[in-house]
């Protein structure tokens, strides 16, 4: 992705803030921490824009919903949202693209390099997020577990599944 313009990765990223932000509203509340549709396009842009890119992406998501857009599930925004029991893993979602970005790397793509990005990608969002809202709401390790980590991982698995083989049929096109 190093190739391409400047201004065209930065529609790519753009895209990517729009579509996290889309997915955010496609959400099940079942708690603390709502299922939501937003990681597989963090997943997806991790994949596909590069490890400079990626992360910048999140980063102007993060950025609308701290000015006070409201980009973050349920309409939530602000500082309100980062301090807050989801702030863990919303910031999470930079760290996340930037190290899946680095794992699957430029270059000839590789099913099993993309595989291992999502697995670690989603580990650096609990890795993250759940200390936080453990935190936040002042639970002990097993219930922010439970509220934050189990019900999510196959979810997960199946979003992350979804983004490699979306970005095995994006990859071709994007690098036109």
């Amino acid at each position: 992705m190093n190739d391409k313009s400047p201004i065209r990765m930065m529609v790519m990223a753009s895209l990517f803030a729009a579509l996290t932000a889309v997915g955010a509203y496609i959400a099940v509340p079942i708690g603390p921490v709502p299922i939501v549709l937003a990681n597989f396009f963090v997943m997806t842009a991790g994949l596909l824009l590069g490890w400079k890119w990626a992360p910048l992406s999140m980063v102007v998501y993060l950025g609308l919903g701290l000015i006070g857009l409201p980009v973050f599930s349920g309409g939530a925004s602000g500082p309100a949202a980062f301090a807050g029991p989801t702030g863990g893993f919303l910031i999470a979602y930079a760290f996340s693209a930037y190290f899946m970005a680095l794992i699957s790397g430029a270059g000839e793509p590789r099913l099993w390099k993309d595989a291992i990005a999502v697995s670690a990608g989603i580990a650096i969002v609990y890795l993250i997020g759940v200390p936080r809202l453990k935190y936040s709401l002042d639970m002990d390790w097993n219930k922010a577990l439970t509220a934050g980590m189990l019900p999510f991982i196959p979810g997960d698995l199946i979003k992350g599944a979804a983004a490699v083989a979306a970005v095995k049929y994006l990859r071709p096109r994007f690098n036109d």
